[in-house]
């Protein structure tokens, strides 16, 4: 019998080596993106092994209260085509037993997802652009809003509680975060991270089309001069419009799939997406 991988729950160690894959297959991640994803949740990344040898990453992220979130799902490609990916997707699924499941695949995988039994909602797309312009007058840093407004307001937009989540992706080494007051309420807030390549806007999360114009144009001249990317969501077209008015250039689409009915969340507000791998 020919031997078979070994998948066990990874350590932060191995955590590397996801991210390694994910920037191997072009996904451009950000530097300090391990750290904040395995604070999402410790138990919830996985990794396939061929004689010690790792070959195969998922993630499986299982958030408060019954949603749960996949990514990070790569085989190296010696190992494709064998059988061993849907093993570890059997195994990744097992922990995210009783949750609604959410994922965004490309668009190449979508057919193969809703054979797993999961339905499309609705389309993502990355849009890139060059940082410019100079900072609007009232965004104030992140740092200087207490964090539980904050994480009040991105339950709103976002299916689960993830403040655990949140600490450490706000706190990251070289992000740039804001936060527009209207009055004496959060009305929105932005953060963008170093990548491999460039910067990422995510989360951006606004009450209006105004209100993610100031914050965009914040985050944007964070980065003078270098290229950044903003992920939005068709259901939202004021986010589009933010994209295509400041001249950002689509690159790729993905779709958005549940197993079951679509989270509770104000699509109106999200203006750009935190992460393709946990949602």
């Amino acid at each position: 019998m020919a031997e078979r991988p070994v998948i066990r729950t990874m350590t932060r160690a191995d955590m590397d080596f996801a991210i390694g894959l994910a920037a191997a297959e072009g996904w451009n991640p950000g530097l300090s993106d391990a750290e904040a994803f395995f604070a999402a949740d410790p138990e919830g990344f996985f990794i396939s092994e061929l004689n010690g040898k790792p070959v195969g990453t998922i993630s499986a992220v299982r958030y408060p209260g019954g949603f749960g979130f996949v990514g990070l799902y790569i085989m190296v490609p010696e190992a494709r085509g064998k059988g061993w990916g849907m093993a570890l997707w059997a195994h990744a699924l097992r922990h995210l037993d009783g949750c609604t499941v959410g994922l965004d695949a490309v668009t190449e995988q979508e057919a193969t997802y809703t054979r797993s039994g999961l339905a499309s909602f609705y389309r993502s797309a990355r849009y890139e652009g060059t940082g410019s312009g100079e900072t609007p007058e009232g965004l104030v840093p992140l740092g200087q809003i207490d964090f539980s407004r904050i994480a009040a307001y991105d339950r709103r937009c976002f299916p689960a509680d993830r403040r655990e989540f949140l600490r450490v992706w706000l706190g990251a080494p070289g992000v740039t975060g804001y936060g527009l007051v209207r009055g004496n309420r959060l009305a929105g807030y932005g953060v963008i991270r170093p990548c491999l390549e460039g910067h990422k806007i995510g989360p951006l999360f606004a009450d209006d089309g105004a209100a993610a114009e100031a914050l965009y144009r914040g985050l944007s001249a964070a980065v003078p001069g270098g290229k950044f990317y903003l992920d939005v969501i068709e259901p939202n077209r004021a986010a589009t419009d933010l994209a295509r008015r400041h001249g950002l250039e689509q690159v790729f689409v993905t779709v958005r799939m549940y197993t079951g009915p679509e989270p509770d969340m104000d699509k109106g507000r999200l203006f750009g997406v935190t992460s393709f791998e946990l949602g």
